[in-house]
């Protein structure tokens, strides 16, 4: 199966490097993205928003024959879904790794910008759940190779038309929020978390245990638990 490996805001292809592996050899055929205008000034990456970053990842798509499985980590999940949206019947999967499904005019985020773009805030922005799994020299290493985002992709609304995108086979593998809340979330369905309800068929995989939880980058902390929650995801 071939798998298009979409990260989150700040990061590019490379930062899938360390969980590839084990998926090519476990026979898949994985295709790790780097977004538009990542890494760009204000003026150039000015026209860049959500809708360019889904229209990338359906271009991947598009080339490909075959099945096809979408993964994205954190923002990029909202990317992944949005191509799913824009093709229901070409995605075999979709894995979601430690964020949800955006519902139709979601966005990622608001985060501080700087000369037309968004870039990396430092770990200290986040609260430290998220980032208590990441040793100094792993911060230290994941920070020297962010880059900036454009201005809009992290506050763009997210268009969804097809609610065939509901039927496609779901994975949330989850670093940082149980899956017993997850599983009271869809339960209650609050209005923010509508479309993870209104998913027709979903998994839940549970990365790390009681006692040695993860955080939000587990393919820096753990490349190859997430790696082998992928397989086991499209098994």
């Amino acid at each position: 199966m071939h798998i298009i490996l979409v990260p989150g805001l700040w990061l590019d292809a490379s930062s899938w490097g360390e969980v590839s592996p084990a998926l090519e050899a476990a026979g898949h055929r994985t295709h790790a993205l780097t977004m538009p205008g990542v890494g760009a000034s204000g003026t150039a990456s000015a026209g860049i928003g959500m809708a360019e970053w889904v229209a990338a990842a359906v271009a991947e798509l598009d080339r490909l024959d075959g099945a096809v499985a979408l993964v994205g980590h954190s923002g990029g999940g909202n990317v992944v879904y949005g191509a799913v949206d824009a093709r229901p019947d070409r995605v075999e999967h979709v894995v979601f790794l430690d964020t949800f499904p955006p519902g139709d005019g979601g966005s990622v985020s608001e985060f501080p910008v700087s000369d037309g773009v968004v870039p990396f805030p430092g770990w200290d922005f986040f609260d430290e759940p998220e980032v208590a799994d990441l040793d100094p020299q792993t911060r230290a290493d994941a920070a020297a190779r962010t880059q900036s985002v454009p201005e809009r992709v992290p506050t763009d609304p997210i268009r969804l038309t097809d609610e065939r995108r509901r039927s496609v086979p779901a994975t949330i593998i989850t670093g940082t929020v149980p899956a017993s809340q997850i599983r009271e979330i869809i339960e209650q369905a609050p209005p923010w978390a509508e479309e993870l309800a209104a998913l027709e068929h979903l998994d839940i995989i549970e990365l790390g245990a009681a006692g040695d939880p993860t955080g939000h980058w587990p393919q820096f902390s753990r490349p190859g638990a997430v790696a082998e929650a992928i397989l086991r995801a499209l098994r």
